[in-house]
């Protein structure tokens, strides 16, 4: 008999979405963490850029090998500390910040990326489309191919969706193992930033990073049909709000920001509205006399899945940074283990608060629940 899980009692479809954001993934490092560690295992995980590394890592490992396969690939691509971070003043903690930053741009991160000859020089030439970088990614095609269990995704994986953008078409393409067999290049192409990483080849197609099109897939889970009762933890890694900036600095992290930030709201909007379509054609269908309904219209109803309800967690990374526009190359081990920790945080008390389990379920579309405010 099946163990019911007290978190998932009505045994809904659990879905991991994961945004781009360089660096900062590390916060979702640790959102997965404390899903773990409560049983609340996706089924299916979508990821773009390096919401896609880290959702390759998971659904290409066995439940028994995820956390370490997530912990040796941040190990692999921090960058040591000049000083100890935990033992010195906001402002040398900066500086070092500033130190590593600067280090990895010029030097790149043998297990990610590694700077092209003379590539930070602009020299007008005319190069391979997958050379026109300023970073190659070959690595990360290596740490992946070691990491990730390429076999045991596509066969008996967790659901993997990682997105892209064609460079032709400008159209997104989502590249799905339920699909396709799924290599390491699509999820290198996932991440493909430019004009920092070269476009991938796929079947003849380049391919850059999702974000470009939009950086939080959370568009895949809603045309995913048909729909079914979902719980969905989607982990923003931008702020869409913010202050107004008041250096070049703070300008600068402002318009990543903006340009990166979910665009959940509208998205959201978009698919109540299609979903009381949905409800009232369902209505309006039983309203027809017997001889006017068809196996057929039935049938395509069912698929729409108007009486399933889809349940949002919203987990959003709070750090500030010191409003570093390079916050997302910042691949400082305190770095990377602060933002780990902070993701693990607050996915505890989201699974604490269990903002989906006070709310009745059936039929009511979609319900979003946001971090809770830390007690007074």
């Amino acid at each position: 008999m099946q163990k019911i899980n007290k978190l998932n009692p009505e045994g809904f479809r659990i879905v991991l979405v994961l945004q781009g954001g360089g660096a900062l993934g590390a916060y979702q490092a640790g959102v997965y963490q404390a899903l773990h560690e409560n049983d609340l295992v996706p089924n299916w995980l979508v990821g773009t850029s390096i919401g896609a590394i880290n959702a390759a890592l998971l659904a290409g490992n066995k439940h028994e090998n995820r956390l370490q396969r997530l912990r040796q690939f941040w190990n692999r691509v921090s960058h040591p500390d000049w000083i100890d971070l935990a033992r010195v003043p906001d402002e040398q903690r900066r500086s070092s910040v500033w130190l590593s930053t600067v280090d990895t741009l010029f030097h790149g991160i043998p297990a990610f990326f590694t700077p092209r000859q003379f590539s930070l020089f602009p020299t007008g030439l005319a190069v391979e489309p997958e050379t026109a970088s300023f970073y190659d990614t070959a690595a990360l095609g290596d740490t992946l191919d070691e990491l990730v269990d390429f076999e045991y995704l596509n066969s008996d994986g967790i659901r993997l969706t990682v997105n892209a953008v064609n460079v032709n078409t400008g159209e997104l393409t989502r590249f799905d193992n339920t699909q396709q067999t799924i290599n390491a290049n699509h999820v290198r192409a996932s991440g493909a930033l430019p004009p920092g990483f070269p476009p991938v080849r796929i079947d003849g197609q380049l391919y850059w990073d999702g974000g470009l099109y939009s950086n939080t897939p959370l568009e895949t889970v809603f045309e995913d049909l048909p729909h079914i009762d979902t719980l969905c933890f989607m982990v923003d890694l931008w702020s869409a709000n913010g202050p107004e900036p008041t250096t070049l600095e703070e300008v600068q992290t402002r318009e990543k920001d903006v340009t990166f930030a979910s665009r959940s709201k509208r998205h959201i909007e978009n698919y109540l509205y299609n979903y009381k379509l949905q409800c009232k054609l369902r209505e309006l269908y039983s309203l027809l006399p017997e001889h006017a309904k068809t196996t057929a219209g039935m049938e395509e109803l069912a698929t729409l899945g108007a009486d399933s309800t889809l349940h949002i967690v919203r987990l959003v990374y709070a750090g500030h940074d010191w409003h570093m526009a390079s916050k997302d190359i910042n691949f400082s081990t305190g770095s990377i283990n602060w933002r780990w920790d902070q993701g693990y945080r607050d996915a505890m008390r989201v699974i604490e608060f269990g903002g989906w389990l006070k709310v009745a379920s059936k039929g009511k579309g979609l319900v979003v629940h946001d971090l809770p405010q830390h007690a007074n």
